[in-house]
C-alpha cells in the first residue's frame, strides 16, 4: 500500500503550472516535482496547507491511498 500524490491532476483542474504553484507556495521547482512524481517519501503539513490555499482543495484532494496488492 502506498499513498499517491495527485499534485499534476489538481494543477490541470486548476489551469495551473507547477512553477507558478513553486512561486506563489515558496517551495522549489525541485521539490514540487519531487512530489508531483509521487517520489517524496514525506511532506510538511506547512507545505501540504500552502499547496491547499493556492490551490483551494483539500488534503484529499491531493492524496489518495492505493492498494499495491
Amino acid at each position: 500500500m502506498s499513498i499517491k500524490v495527485n499534485l499534476d491532476l489538481m494543477l490541470v483542474r486548476r489551469g495551473m503550472s507547477l512553477s507558478e504553484l513553486a512561486g506563489r507556495v515558496g517551495i522549489t521547482l525541485a521539490n514540487l516535482s519531487i512530489l508531483k512524481t509521487n517520489k517524496a517519501r514525506a511532506v510538511r503539513f506547512s507545505t501540504l496547507e500552502a499547496i491547499c490555499r493556492e490551490l483551494e482543495c483539500q488534503p484529499g484532494d491531493l492524496l489518495e491511498w492505493v492498494d499495491d496488492g
